[in-house]
């Protein structure tokens, strides 16, 4: 990656565009570090990152989409003024990647388990969206102890290449730009509910320009292994999810799916077989949010959380 600092870029001076695109109320400034966890069960020494936000306990874990990184969460967070952490997918963000590629939802559930073991091993809730939702749920069922209530940002194991095919054309695309400008008309063109200057922070924490003057995505592209095909399509879309429905079914904490009014990714279809697996869920429907409702309609999902969770 390249020498973002160089560049003028510090991924915590941009939270008063936040603040003031979304008219959001803050006493004070937030107090944000990202703070890395080793993980014991690689021999190379791979390391998750995340955001910490607030000084106390985290009272939330949010975890971010595939293709995206902690900062997608920041007006959410904003808007919450809660103690809570964010993690960087691995193969995202700051996180290591995988020498396997093989970012499925299980082999990602034990590696953010470590995470919240050492850093929010007491939050009320985990937050998923897409690839983090799916990733939460396995969490959920594999270390049931870390999540006490569950919520699935507009994702369910019902999802298909079909119903992401947006998604999938989207992350699918140049992994490098010979500008800016021309990474943020693509960016503009596949993500028709989103402001111009939020699509702008997002590239900035998830991209970097290298030497030449051209601009790359930081995420890892590859999918259950290493290919030459640098866009294989996202292991999350590619595999089936049946037994996930299966795991649905098992929990025992509280589960809450909210689905984007824009978006084609969770249907009625799958909204059926999730209340039939949990009779006990709640759903709730985002008007005017597509498939990241974090970044469409943030504030409406920070009240959503905080009147589910706290």
């Amino acid at each position: 990656m390249g020498d973002m600092s160089t560049q003028g870029y510090d991924e915590f001076g941009l939270f008063h565009e936040n603040v003031s695109e979304f008219g959001l109320v803050v006493g004070e400034a937030p107090t944000v570090s990202r703070v890395e966890t080793v993980l014991p069960s690689d021999s190379n020494g791979r390391t998750v990152s995340a955001l910490l936000w607030g000084k106390t306990e985290p009272q939330l874990v949010l975890i971010h989409g595939g293709a995206q990184n902690a900062h997608t969460w920041d007006t959410v967070a904003l808007a919450l003024g809660v103690p809570l952490l964010a993690i960087d997918l691995p193969g995202h963000g700051h996180s290591g990647w995988r020498d396997d590629g093989a970012y499925t939802p299980p082999n990602l559930a034990d590696d953010v388990a470590e995470v919240i073991r050492r850093h929010a091993p007491h939050a009320k809730a985990v937050v998923g969206m897409s690839l983090g939702g799916l990733t939460s749920l396995e969490l959920a069922h594999l270390h049931p102890e870390l999540v006490r209530q569950l919520v699935l940002v507009d994702i369910t194991p019902g999802v298909n290449q079909q119903k992401a095919k947006a998604v999938i054309d989207f992350v699918n695309g140049p992994q490098t730009f010979p500008s800016f400008d021309e990474l943020l008309a693509r960016t503009k063109e596949h993500n028709p509910t989103r402001s111009e200057s939020s699509l702008r922070r997002g590239i900035l924490h998830n991209a970097h320009q290298t030497d030449d003057g051209s601009w790359q995505w930081n995420y890892d592209r590859r999918g259950h292994a290493r290919s030459g095909d640098a866009a294989e399509e996202p292991t999350h879309h590619a595999v089936a999810y049946s037994p996930l429905w299966d795991h649905l079914g098992g929990l025992q904490c509280p589960v809450t799916l909210l689905r984007g009014s824009l978006s084609p990714v969770v249907d009625d279809d799958d909204v059926a077989e999730a209340t039939r697996r949990q009779p006990g869920i709640r759903v709730d429907v985002v008007d005017g949010a597509g498939h990241s409702i974090q970044g469409d309609r943030p504030v409406e999902l920070a009240a959503l959380l905080r009147e589910i969770v706290l």
